[in-house]
């Protein structure tokens, strides 16, 4: 059967079988259904000039050789380089990925228990070996070492003025912590801890032990690769 062909200049969504246009397809087969591109065609509704919406969505995802793994990440002023993408389009991106790593980190129904580091690096080494800064995070468990939740606490190179123990401790008690767990990325791939993180880690333990919510572990997360501090026997 003979289809019509279309000219870049011409070409638009609406000019598509109902059934293959993104929203519609959704709607028919269900959102596994759709392609990466398709999903982000959904997100940002429109297209640009000459440009459909899975156009668009196909220039994000090749913005860096990991593809959608890149958008773990991905900042407004960076989506907005893209011809195409200005403040609305980037911000429904954003917003949708936070969304989706919001859902991920709590979760719902049973508690994940911790028993193990590598439960932490599997929870979070997708989301973490991306990011192009330091990331400090704590993790609050309950009575049984059962995750009650994930808290970011910095964003930046580590040191001792911008991991302070008044504010880990403050989400900790908030959430009636009985331990917690650290863990933060080396955006360099390589999980070796520093002298800092080291002593950073000291320091929340003395912490830990004078206000009665002990520190577990601090897990420190690479490239498709962790260290645990209380593995390596470094506390």
């Amino acid at each position: 059967m003979e289809g019509k062909t279309y000219t870049k200049a011409s070409y638009t969504i609406k000019d598509l079988p109902l059934n293959e246009r993104p929203r519609e397809k959704l709607l028919k087969y269900g959102v596994s259904s759709l392609s990466n591109a398709e999903l982000i065609a959904v997100i940002i509704r429109t297209g640009h000039l000459n440009d459909t919406a899975i156009d668009l969505a196909n220039r994000i995802l090749s913005m860096d050789s990991s593809g959608i793994s890149y958008l773990s990440q991905v900042e407004v002023e960076e989506l907005k380089k893209i011809k195409g993408v200005g403040n609305c389009k980037a911000a429904q991106i954003v917003a949708a990925i936070e969304l989706g790593k919001r859902i991920s980190n709590r979760g719902g129904g049973d508690k994940l228990k911790v028993d193990s580091p590598h439960i932490v690096a599997e929870l979070l080494m997708e989301e973490m070996r991306y990011l192009k800064r330091e990331h400090f995070r704590i993790l609050i468990l309950d009575t049984k070492n059962q995750i009650i939740s994930i808290q970011d606490v910095s964003i930046g190179n580590l040191n001792s003025s911008i991991v302070h123990p008044r504010e880990v401790f403050r989400m900790a008690i908030k959430r009636s912590a009985n331990s917690i767990i650290l863990v933060h990325n080396h955006p360099s791939g390589d999980p070796t801890p520093s002298k800092e993180d080291i002593n950073i880690t000291h320091r929340l333990i003395d912490a830990g032990n004078i206000i009665g919510i002990k520190v577990l572990d601090h897990i420190i997360i690479g490239d498709n690769k962790y260290v645990s501090l209380k593995q390596e026997k470094i506390i």
